[in-house]
């Protein structure tokens, strides 16, 4: 198979994965940054989504566990992409509960003011899909 029919499908499988969890996000990037960075919405959906979250070997929930504790621990900082990650995770079927539970353990490692930033956070995202 040549790379390029590999890249394709890797495109093809994160469009779709990304249209049911971040519909239009694409769209929005290529708008937001595409004047300085060509393509940089085709580059996230297809290493991100197409690459990485659809990936075998771990559910979709998993991942976004993971991807929910990491950026939890990484700070404040992160806190558009977390909030973009918790509606994501809340898609796969991760409860608001699960979700609390996720962020408040990474207290332990990011510590508590990482945790209690993400969980305000989720507290929006879940007010918004109320």
């Amino acid at each position: 198979m040549s790379e390029n029919v590999k890249d394709t499908t890797t495109l093809d499988r994160g469009r779709a994965l990304a249209e049911e969890l971040n519909p239009g996000m694409e769209a929005v990037l290529d708008e937001r940054y595409g004047q300085f960075v060509p393509g940089i919405g085709q580059s996230v959906v297809d290493f991100a989504y197409g690459q990485q979250y659809s990936r075998p070997g771990l559910e979709l929930r998993s991942r976004y566990i993971a991807t929910i504790a990491a950026l939890t621990a990484l700070g404040g900082q992160t806190s558009p992409q977390l909030k973009v990650n918790i509606q994501g995770g809340l898609k796969a079927g991760l409860s608001k509960q699960e979700i609390g539970e996720v962020i408040w353990q990474m207290s332990l490692y990011g510590g508590f003011p990482a945790a209690i930033n993400a969980l305000n956070t989720a507290i929006e995202v879940f007010d918004e899909v109320e």
